[in-house]
């Protein structure tokens, strides 16, 4: 099983956000980030591969099989995507949410293994103790890991995850992405995380995607890729690559002439 992308064009209106935009096999297993600037369109290619908004041409494969002829209900088994931010209108515990999101896909009724494997899932993220809160009173963080159990307790072929660790202290940012890490080599996910923190994806993740100016820039492992000048020019900053102490990649970043931008 691999998830692969084949010029992909998607468009809001006349403004090309996604253009001919390819992807080579990413397998089973494998943690890959997608990095690029702020409104590069990895928000956009996350919810074209799940099927939440339609492309102009192109294709996405899961294996040989187009997840464009796929149905919505097959499609939302096979990927599921995370946003940023997560939102529940429903006034449901944290038990229930994630009962919730198994039942969607494996029928209403509510058997014993389907209760352990929420009560599974919750502890796995440390998070048991918040089973019986309401969703609406737990913080931005909280919120967060809920979501990912919402998607952990379903186990789909392709998992996205666009900014996973953004309202994260850095101690539950390295603790969730250990997690990610071991789950998808365990159970063979395909996971591919937006993250703005480049040192995170080198130090998770298999490989890295480079998203510019609508198209993948360059696709290979963290010390191939960090170490391109196609990096710095995407961010517009001077980039170099370091190995600390232990022998981890560092990507030591400034600004080309070390002035403060305008933000205005």
């Amino acid at each position: 099983m691999s998830l692969s992308v084949s010029n992909l064009t998607v468009s809001y209106g006349k403004h090309v956000v996604l253009n001919e935009l390819n992807i080579d096999s990413l397998q089973k297993g494998s943690f890959t980030a997608l990095l690029g600037p702020n409104a590069a369109g990895k928000s956009t290619l996350f919810k074209s591969i799940a099927g939440l908004i339609g492309a102009h041409s192109g294709d996405i494969f899961l294996g040989s099989k187009s997840l464009r002829t796929c149905s919505k209900m097959e499609r939302s088994r096979n990927v599921i995507y995370l946003p940023q931010s997560f939102y529940s209108s429903l006034a449901l515990s944290v038990f229930e949410s994630v009962l919730v999101s198994l039942k969607q896909h494996s029928g209403w009724r509510v058997k014993p293994s389907d209760v352990k494997q929420v009560a599974q899932v919750l502890e796995l993220l440390n998070i048991g103790h918040l089973a019986e809160k309401d969703i609406s009173e737990l913080s931005g963080g909280q919120k967060q890991l809920v979501a990912l159990a919402r998607i952990l307790v379903v186990e789909p072929n392709v998992i996205l995850l666009d900014e996973p660790t953004s309202a994260l202290d850095l101690h539950h940012q390295l603790s969730i992405l250990t997690i990610i890490k071991k789950l998808t080599i365990e159970r063979g996910f395909i996971t591919v995380a937006a993250l703005h923190d480049v040192n995170l994806a080198a130090k998770f993740c298999d490989q890295i995607l480079l998203l510019d100016r609508g198209v993948i820039q360059t696709q290979g492992n963290a010390q191939d890729v960090l170490s391109m000048p196609l990096l710095g020019e995407a961010y517009k900053v001077e980039t170099s690559l370091e190995r600390g102490s232990t022998g981890q990649l560092y990507l030591d970043a400034k600004l080309f002439d070390d002035s403060i931008p305008d933000m205005a």
